[in-house]
């Protein structure tokens, strides 16, 4: 498979996994986490899927496309450790979260990942749901839309 047709089908199983868990999550209470800002598009994509919710995102550095541009309170800048200590320490009721950090190196990705996870346990709320492109510990591994091949994208309940 050719790299470009590598990142469509990933981007396909990104939205259709964002999609399906903004319905599984309609009727929770509860915000949401974008790890991994990027230039914004799957920021942007939550916005749109899940208006009136807050969307806290987090990043290494903003750079991100001007109209994807999260607000100052919800950006949270800097390695993900500190960050996610951080709202962890605010209570931040976190119901959905997508983990899409990685340097493109799958086994330094797969560590990073499974370093983060137990901080991550303690944002999200019992029931919440992560998905994500790299494995994580402690969770619950749920199927996800039968859209999406299994290994493509990882679906956990909290």
């Amino acid at each position: 498979m050719s790299r470009l047709d590598s990142m469509l089908r990933r981007l396909t199983a990104q939205r259709d996994g964002l999609n399906w868990a903004a319905a599984q999550i309609e009727t929770l209470s509860g915000e949401v986490l974008d790890m991994g800002l990027g230039n914004g598009r799957t920021y942007d994509h939550l916005r749109e899927v899940l208006p009136g919710r807050r969307i806290w995102v987090m990043d290494r550095v903003l750079q991100c496309h001007p109209s994807c541009t999260p607000p100052e309170a919800d950006f949270l800048m800097g390695e993900a450790e500190p960050m996610l200590e951080k709202l962890a320490s605010q209570g931040a009721p976190i119901v959905l979260a997508h983990y899409d950090f990685g340097m493109g190196i799958k086994a330094e990705d797969v560590a990073e990942a499974a370093g983060l996870s137990p901080l991550i346990a303690r944002v999200m709320v019992p029931g919440g749901l992560i998905i994500s492109g790299q494995p994580l510990v402690g969770f619950t591994e749920i199927k996800g839309p039968d859209s999406i091949p299994p290994e493509r994208y990882l679906f956990y309940r909290a």
